[in-house]
């Protein structure tokens, strides 16, 4: 029953976070976002890191080389896409689109990774794709000229995702989740400061007069909640359920999405957005099948 319970709440927090990002970027900007995002989220799993390293429980030697790299493609790149995403298309919109990761995963991971992915993995690369178009109702030319910004740059970020995905299974396969989503934030941190000096260098002197309830709510909503405590529920499941029941939360997140978006800011649900929604969900199933068939026959031979 708990891991119900942080499985719905997971997928409330992470669906929530489409409208926090909705409501920061217009205060605080793409990056200004990123950047409050990280900080917030490391403030709250920095003292887990400290609490491990005081007693001894981190690796003395530490891949600061491919931290760096997960930091950048786990946190400041995509985030920075998918904040650069809300501001042309809704956060239901985003939601939907971000349900693509585990299908970009496979793909990236056959083009990058040498991963083997079976006639029913590329049927389902296939269909997800199609959803895409369902989503835009066919109109997914215009995605790859004048309005790239929104649904191009968002399928950029599940990109990014499925890169780090597999780049993290190949070369960090046990090591600790906290140390490296700390990690993976102070750098999406430095990233959102630099695309802030870069972008609007007078965001650190006006942030004061930003600060509202509303500000503050976004913030703790989206960092603390969305980056830090969600990734602890996270991988709680994975610890305690499995890996397979963990992902689970792809399938719910924009289902909750879609509430939030609609009941704090009024969005639409059209029809375009739930069949497109339909059609990925079907991609992504077919295209981790495998995987969550080796995922079982693994416990079978560790029992």
């Amino acid at each position: 029953m708990k891991l119900f319970g942080a499985l719905f709440t997971l997928s409330l927090i992470w669906g929530l976070s489409f409208v926090f990002i909705e409501t920061l970027i217009d205060t605080s900007g793409v990056w200004g976002t990123v950047f409050l995002r990280c900080l917030a989220g490391a403030v709250i799993l920095l003292p887990l890191v400290i609490q491990k390293w005081k007693r001894g429980n981190l690796p003395s030697m530490m891949p600061w080389k491919v931290l760096i790299i997960v930091g950048v493609f786990n946190a400041g790149l995509p985030w920075g896409l998918i904040a650069l995403s809300q501001t042309v298309v809704t956060s239901n919109t985003a939601a939907v689109l971000n349900a693509l990761t585990p299908i970009m995963t496979g793909l990236i991971g056959f083009v990058a990774f040498s991963v083997f992915l079976n006639v029913r993995q590329w049927g389902g690369i296939m269909v997800g794709f199609f959803g895409i178009l369902v989503l835009t109702g066919f109109e997914f030319g215009a995605i790859l000229s004048d309005h790239f910004v929104g649904v191009g740059t968002m399928i950029l970020a599940t990109s990014c995702y499925g890169f780090v995905s597999n780049y993290t299974r190949k070369h960090l396969r046990g090591f600790d989740v906290s140390l490296l989503t700390s990690v993976a934030l102070l750098v999406g941190a430095a990233i959102g400061a630099l695309g802030v000096l870069f972008t609007d260098p007078g965001f650190f002197k006006e942030l004061q007069n930003s600060v509202d309830s509303s500000f503050v709510l976004s913030v703790v909503g989206l960092g603390c909640m969305g980056s830090g405590i969600a990734h602890l529920l996270f991988y709680y499941m994975i610890d305690h359920g499995g890996a397979e029941f963990a992902s689970m939360v792809t399938y719910l997140v924009p289902v909750t999405a879609l509430f939030w978006g609609r009941v704090l800011l009024g969005e639409p649900v059209t029809s375009n957005l739930i069949l497109g929604l339909a059609v990925i969900f079907a991609g992504v199933f077919l295209s981790t099948w495998k995987r969550k068939l080796g995922n079982q026959v693994m416990e079978r031979k560790a029992c």
